[in-house]
């Protein structure tokens, strides 16, 4: 079922918006902030119920949901919500997905992160490859101030939050053009997949924490050795069968 709703969202990114890239990635980030949602749609319920409380895992995936919000409002300052047909199928996507992925969640959580996981990989290649495809234009082209404001100028307590691999304050990226602004926003992506990756792990109830709790242990080496192997992976599948989007 998991592989069939990712094929679904692939195969209507690449059916309508092979061509048009900024109301595709206005589309691939509104879905994509839904199942962060969800997880703390469920999670919320839990703690209200008694049944189980555990604040690191909702502010790590609203600081994830936050991070897709910025990527969004970056598509749309580029033009990529311009025309209702595309808000149409975001929005009903979305409300759809939303639904999904609760009902998911609520009987196998790993199979709602792993559903992530293959989103975000698709994210994740789909960017390199416009950046691969675009890189020349736009590096010539200005970052939106939106991404300035998030990247370099704003509160990076969020950003740090979702950053399963690094100390707060370690990643730090640099924007001069709108070329650095989807290199982040690529990597983002990257950090997003490790974070569902950890949150797949037999131990991660007991294990994965926010970044930013006081005297947080280091990764498990079976953590640690699933997110470097796969990783490795994305990256060596990329090089290999680069994703075409226009």
């Amino acid at each position: 079922m998991i592989r069939l709703l990712v094929n679904f969202l692939e195969a209507l990114l690449n059916t309508f918006y092979r061509s048009r890239l900024y109301p595709r990635f206005f589309v691939l980030e509104t879905v994509a902030r839904v199942p962060y949602f969800a997880y703390t749609s469920v999670l919320h319920l839990y703690e209200t119920m008694g049944w189980w409380r555990k604040a690191d895992w909702l502010k790590v995936h609203f600081a994830e949901s936050w991070n897709e919000l910025h990527h969004l409002l970056i598509a749309e300052s580029l033009g990529g919500s311009r025309y209702w047909i595309d808000r149409f199928v975001a929005h009903t996507g979305a409300f759809v997905y939303y639904w999904i992925i609760v009902l998911v969640y609520i009987f196998s959580p790993r199979s709602a992160y792993n559903f992530m996981q293959q989103v975000e990989e698709h994210a994740y290649h789909t960017y390199d490859a416009f950046l691969k495809e675009h890189g020349e234009e736009l590096k010539t082209l200005p970052a939106p101030e939106i991404a300035i404001k998030y990247y370099r100028e704003g509160d990076l307590y969020m950003f740090d939050e979702f950053q399963t691999t690094h100390p707060p304050q370690e990643r730090r990226p640099i924007i001069q053009n709108l070329y650095d602004v989807f290199v982040a926003i690529r990597d983002d992506e990257l950090e997003h997949v490790k974070t569902m990756i950890a949150c797949q792990q037999p131990d991660s109830q007991e294990t994965f924490q926010s970044p930013h709790t006081a005297n947080r242990p280091p990764l498990p080496e079976s953590i640690k050795a699933a997110i470097d192997k796969h990783t490795a992976d994305i990256v060596r599948e990329v090089e290999k069968e680069p994703v075409e989007i226009s």
